[in-house]
This record gives C-alpha cells, sequence and structure tokens, in this order.
C-alpha cells in the first residue's frame, strides 16, 4: 500500500471490528473508523487512529467525508446481527445489513476504492447437510440475518465482475472472546452468543444459563459448535487483506476451527477458569437450531495459511475474565 492510502472500517468501534482496528494499527496502517455507536464503543477505540467518524453507512454525506482521504481497502462490520430479531424485524436488517452495504459498495466505485473485507457468517449455510461443513455446502439461511449476509455475497461476485471490486468474504461460524493482549476490555452491547451469556452468570449478573435441549444427537445431548476466537479472526482478516491485494483475486473462507464444543462442556470450561458456579437450566429446543455446526477450514489454510491459535474453550475464557471478573 502507498503511504497516503488509508484502511476503512466500518463499524470500527464495535466488538468484531474494534479488534480489527487494533491489529491494523499494530501494524502501522492509516485507519479510519466509521462508526454511527449504536452498539460500537468509544472506549475500544484505538488511540493510533487516523480518524474517527460518527456517521451511517445509509448516509451519503457521511460516506463523503469517510472517503475525502484516499481509501485503499475497506473493512465492512456495520451490520446488526441478531438472528432472531432478523425474523421480527426484517425491514430492520433489510435496511441496514443489505441497503447499507450496497450503498457503501457504490461509494466504492464512486471514490475509486477497490478492495473489500467483508464480515460474512456461517449463517449462509443454514442447517448442515453434512460435517464439517466446507465453501461448497448448499446455503439455504434459517434465518433473515443470514440471507442478509448471502445477499451481501451474491452481490459482491457481480460488483466484481462488473465494477473491477476485488473482495474477501469471511464466513465466521461463533465469534468469541477478547483481545488476546488484555486491552480491548469494552463489553459487547446486549451479546446473544453462548459464552458472554456464561461469563454474565459467573459474574453474578444472571441469576442462571438456560440451555436450550439436551436431547440432541451429540455426546451429553446438547448443541455442538465451533467457536472462534476474536483474535484469530482479526488475523485473518489482514491476511484475506494481503491475499486480495497481492492475488487481485476474490476470495470466499469459512474461519472457524473444525472443531467443536457442547454447551455443557462450556460451561464447565467456564466453571474452571471463572472459579465460579455456572447454575443453569434445560429449557426447549430453539426453532431451527441444528445439533451440531462444525467448519472445515482447509481452505483458509491453503490460500492464507491461517489457522487459528488461541481458539481453544480455556483461552477464550481466560481473555474474557478481565472484561468480566
Amino acid at each position: 500500500m502507498a503511504e497516503k492510502d488509508h484502511i476503512l472500517v466500518t463499524g470500527g468501534a464495535g466488538y468484531i471490528g474494534s479488534h480489527i482496528v487494533k491489529l491494523l494499527c499494530d501494524k502501522g496502517y492509516p485507519v479510519i473508523v466509521l462508526d454511527n455507536f449504536s452498539t460500537g464503543l468509544q472506549e475500544n477505540l484505538d488511540k493510533r487512529l487516523a480518524g474517527v467518524l460518527e456517521g451511517n453507512i445509509l448516509n451519503d454525506d457521511d460516506l463523503h467525508r469517510a472517503f475525502s482521504s484516499p481509501i485503499k481497502v475497506v473493512f465492512h462490520f456495520a451490520a446488526w446481527k441478531a438472528a432472531g430479531e432478523s425474523m421480527t424485524n426484517p425491514g430492520k436488517y433489510a435496511w441496514n445489513n443489505i441497503a447499507g452495504s450496497i450503498n457503501l459498495l457504490n461509494a466504492m466505485v464512486k471514490y475509486g476504492a477497490r478492495n473489500f473485507v467483508f464480515s460474512s457468517s456461517a449463517a449462509v449455510y443454514g442447517n448442515p447437510a453434512y460435517l464439517p461443513v466446507d465453501e461448497k455446502h448448499p446455503v439455504i439461511p434459517t434465518n433473515f440475518y443470514g440471507y442478509t449476509k448471502l445477499n451481501i455475497e451474491q452481490n459482491l461476485t457481480w460488483y466484481s465482475q462488473l465494477n473491477g471490486l476485488r473482495y474477501a468474504a469471511l464466513r465466521y461460524f461463533n465469534a468469541t472472546g477478547y483481545d488476546i493482549d488484555g486491552l480491548l476490555r469494552g463489553r459487547e452491547k446486549d451479546p446473544a452468543n453462548l459464552s458472554p451469556l456464561v461469563m454474565e452468570v459467573a459474574a453474578g449478573e444472571r441469576a442462571k444459563l438456560q440451555v436450550f435441549g439436551n436431547d440432541y444427537n451429540t455426546p451429553d445431548g446438547t448443541g455442538v459448535r465451533d467457536y472462534i476466537h476474536v483474535s484469530d479472526l482479526a488475523d485473518a482478516h489482514l491476511r484475506a487483506m494481503d491475499y486480495i491485494l497481492n492475488k487481485n483475486s476474490d476470495i470466499l473462507v469459512n474461519l472457524g476451527t473444525g472443531r467443536g464444543y457442547s454447551v455443557l462442556e462450556v460451561i464447565e470450561s467456564a466453571r474452571k477458569v471463572t472459579g465460579r458456579d455456572i447454575p443453569y437450566e434445560i429449557v426447549g429446543r430453539r426453532a431451527g437450531d441444528p445439533s451440531e455446526l462444525i467448519a472445515s477450514c482447509d481452505l483458509a489454510y491453503k490460500l492464507l495459511g491461517w489457522k487459528a491459535k488461541y481458539s481453544d474453550i480455556e483461552t477464550i475464557f481466560k481473555t474474557m475474565l478481565p472484561v468480566y471478573l
């Protein structure tokens, strides 16, 4: 990258975005964050940032300000992500996730930015037809959130063909943990994922955890998921950026570990790391929850040389300790 070129990170004050921003700054890249702070936290903004803009990807004036500096790469994290809410308020997700992303892509074309790293999701796959899930697996989302991610991926293929945009679409499995260096401690707002809810129980902020079903076809009857540490995600994003810049080629890969943990294994690990009791109750299954979801990450290793380093469940909880306890 030329010295004058900047990296724009939308949603860069959010949970995942702030971890990518930190690593980009560690590597010496000039980074500009665009965030409307609906879920992002000022305290997680890196002091080394080249600029912070409070604004919205749906607002053309805000995008004009964001692209007033030469932008070489855009990392896109500005999206709503609660799968359950997406089924009760699809308009919110269509407007922000789909329309907002298209507005951002149009601004990139207008201002001559050509490299895009997209925060996608394993939710595009829906219920697994086979395990582990690889990138050739059918994409049949079971919630509207997953559909918004798939829709953006499909738009990216057209923008690549028609506008010469280069993109990396990174399909996360279950992102979790906190900064491996312990420097980012601002908590994610309104988390819906298992590990932060477990830690809220450990901290005494919730009386108990609900476990949705214990009659799945798994070793202990509870659902099994592939958990990926957010610092591992950050490393993959920088590798994906280097790939599209150096290869001038698009990439779509899974980001996970290839190893699953059950809900009860997660709870037991948290008990061990925190030394706290974590009460839970078994309740009914949630509609659409598969018994097991595990990634094949062979392609990410083959193309990016990437493999998770911090994603064993104990390390995940150890990095959450300073945030919750």
